[in-house]
């Protein structure tokens, strides 16, 4: 059996975290440890700012590749259309936003990420495509990719201005995720749609214990051996077990004005792709 999938009690100051909330402890989370809610930003920006140019490797790592059928999924779920403006959150390589322009080359996709290492990836990937708009596009341009520096808890974009909001594999590095959710209600139109791509809780025991013990004892290694970074990856597998529940991440959809909020689970729940409407 693999020692860590369970996450441990936070340890740091027990007296004082005792009363407080899942939604506060949720806050304090870094991986495994607890910190000050003021400090999850910058050390999220660390992480990302470390695996950027590595990122799509990483992401290669933690889901044994199975992530490029995942993400086609969710962009054919999102289906974007011609003349739609849609927001991806936590999108900073471009990965998903590429994706998207080339099934709807027509629509005005933005691309928004709290770390700017990584949004500088996603922006020379475009360049170097050679038909997606720079670093200094302005918001009244229609069509292709625009880039932005800016936090899934106060985006620079005004109330609802976007078709829809998506956000993979970035909203279990969110500080205060209800915060994020209410966020993306607050920028989309009536009508609008949300889509977020993420890893999940695994279904099956067997392909858990599997699972516990690749993302335990093998991808931190890896992160190692790769990328030079142990630590970063070891957050990234910790910050998993962290992430909320399929069903109560419905709930807190739907408790910030959301409808219809459902969950599919892929690959027997490693990931799972949560969308809802806004109303």
């Amino acid at each position: 059996m693999v020692d860590h999938p369970t996450p441990p009690p936070f340890t740091a100051d027990t007296t004082a975290t005792d009363a407080l909330t899942a939604q506060e402890r949720e806050a304090r989370s870094f991986g495994f440890r607890a910190i000050n809610p003021a400090e999850k930003a910058p050390l999220v920006q660390g992480v990302f700012s470390s695996v950027a140019s590595r990122y799509d490797i990483m992401n290669d790592l933690m889901s044994v590749g199975i992530h490029r059928l995942w993400k086609a999924d969710f962009v054919s779920l999102v289906n974007p259309r011609a003349g739609e403006t849609i927001l991806d959150v936590a999108g900073g390589t471009g990965d998903i936003a590429f994706r998207m322009a080339a099934k709807a080359p027509a629509a005005r996709i933005m691309v928004c990420d709290l770390t700017e290492a990584m949004v500088r990836v996603g922006r020379d990937r475009g360049i170097d495509k050679g038909s997606m708009p720079g670093w200094d596009q302005t918001p009244e341009t229609r069509g292709g990719l625009q880039w932005t520096v800016g936090n899934a808890e106060s985006l620079p974009l005004p109330n609802r201005s976007v078709d829809a909001y998506t956000i993979a594999f970035g909203l279990r590095n969110v500080t205060h995720i209800d915060k994020a959710l209410a966020e993306a209600y607050r920028v989309l139109k009536p009508g609008g749609r949300f889509y977020c791509l993420e890893f999940s809780q695994v279904n099956l025991p067997i392909l858990r214990e599997l699972y516990d013990r690749y993302s335990f004892e093998v991808l931190p290694r890896i992160g190692q051996v790769v990328a030079g970074d142990r630590d970063s990856y070891q957050y990234l597998v910790e910050s998993i077990r962290r992430f909320p529940e399929r069903e109560a991440l419905c709930r807190r959809l739907e408790a910030v004005g959301f409808s219809q909020a459902k969950a599919r689970p892929l690959t027997g729940g490693v990931a799972a792709i949560h969308s809802a409407w806004r109303v």
